[in-house]
């Protein structure tokens, strides 16, 4: 592999603006997610992270700008195609479905393998990182505890063997201990399975310590950009974000 394919990055986002109706909620937002990097994007409520990460996946149109996967524009790409790309999105509160099994939400995970030895496969594969999940298998998601209902919609999102994992306040509802044992599986997938990932999240101090980047986006601009060392060491975020 060449030099200068080494260093393209594995998202940029050059120039996005988007919003709801006539209501703008994103303006002009411009960053890249190095290849490789757990990547934290903070901000208070209302900021528009939820939105950026809806519009990144395809969720929710552009009104302009564009998205580069790892070189590739995908800004016109369908959601569905995104995902066969290598981008998977954990949205906020997980989206299981209740009602199905364990395996059912894994293999929903994974559809574009099909039943057969492949998604066997990867299922033993993500049992093996989420042994909780092994044991819950045939349990109704609905009947999960927060932090298992979080941990499989993690694993429902590594089903499809990303390249890319984006994750929506991941601890909503958990508690810190939970919220620690999650955010140090996340940060474990990213060592074992050369993943990028691209994580939002309320608890400023334990997503800096975990990243190696981070944006601070505030009314839907970017206002700060860095690395989580510099993010932990500013005063402002200090006594913005961390109760410092």
């Amino acid at each position: 592999m060449s030099t200068t394919q080494q260093t393209v990055p594995m998202l940029e986002v050059r120039g996005l603006s988007t919003g709801y109706g006539n209501i703008p909620v994103l303006h002009d937002v411009s960053f890249e997610v190095p290849q490789g990097k757990v990547t934290a994007v903070i901000g208070a409520n209302g900021a528009g992270k939820t939105t950026l990460l809806s519009t990144i996946a395809g969720l929710i149109p552009a009104t302009s700008g564009q998205l580069m996967l790892d070189g590739t524009d995908i800004s016109r790409t369908p959601a569905a195609s995104r995902t066969a790309a290598g981008l998977a999105l954990v949205p906020e509160g997980g989206r299981l479905f209740p009602f199905m099994t364990v395996r059912e939400n894994l293999e929903l995970g994974a559809y574009s393998l099909g039943r057969d030895a492949g998604m066997r496969q990867r299922i033993a594969e993500i049992c093996e990182i989420f042994p909780v999940l092994a044991e819950r298998q045939s349990q109704m998601a609905g009947h999960l505890s927060g932090g298992e209902r979080q941990m499989c919609a993690v694993a429902r999102a590594m089903m499809s063997r990303p390249r890319l994992l984006m994750l929506d306040e991941p601890s909503v509802g958990l508690s810190p201990l939970m919220t620690e044992r999650l955010l140090s599986t996340i940060s474990d997938l990213a060592a074992s399975e050369a993943l990028t990932v691209v994580i939002v999240e309320q608890r400023v101090t334990e997503v800096l310590a975990m990243a190696e980047l981070a944006h601070m986006l505030d009314h839907g601009r970017i206002m700060k950009s860095g690395t989580a060392g510099e993010f932990r060491t500013d005063r402002m975020i200090q006594e913005t974000y961390m109760g410092r």
